[in-house]
């Protein structure tokens, strides 16, 4: 179905994700929380997809986004972001990001941004 790479600094959220994807039937390759952690992991793991907090300690989600896209610019990546993000959003767009979803996550739409994707 697709192995996805969750990225978010905040434990929880990172389960809640986790959660969603599970039920409707995702492999969860891996976690990261920070941009750092999520580059690394991404060329361990080699995942299908994505999901980016845009806001995370030591490195943000679009640095991140812009390494991962050097090392593989078929990338896909999904950006997780906060009300108010807008212009933070627009320019992951920009970067090469597939997709946003906002918090808090409603699961709908993150499996709908997912499946949009990864087709």
């Amino acid at each position: 179905m697709g192995k996805i790479l969750i990225v978010d600094d905040a434990a929880f959220m990172r389960m809640m994700i986790k959660d969603i994807l599970v039920k409707n039937g995702f492999e969860v390759c891996g976690e990261a929380e920070n941009g750092q952690q999520a580059i690394e992991k991404f060329k361990e793991t080699q995942p299908d997809l994505v999901t980016m907090d845009i806001t995370m300690p030591e490195m943000d989600g679009i640095q991140a986004l812009k390494e991962i896209r050097k090392t593989n610019p078929n990338a896909k990546i999904i950006m997780c972001s906060a009300m108010g993000q807008q212009a933070m959003v627009i320019e992951a767009i920009q970067a090469g990001a597939k997709d946003f979803i906002v918090k808090p996550f409603q699961a709908d739409r993150v499996i709908e941004a997912i499946t949009k994707a990864l087709s």
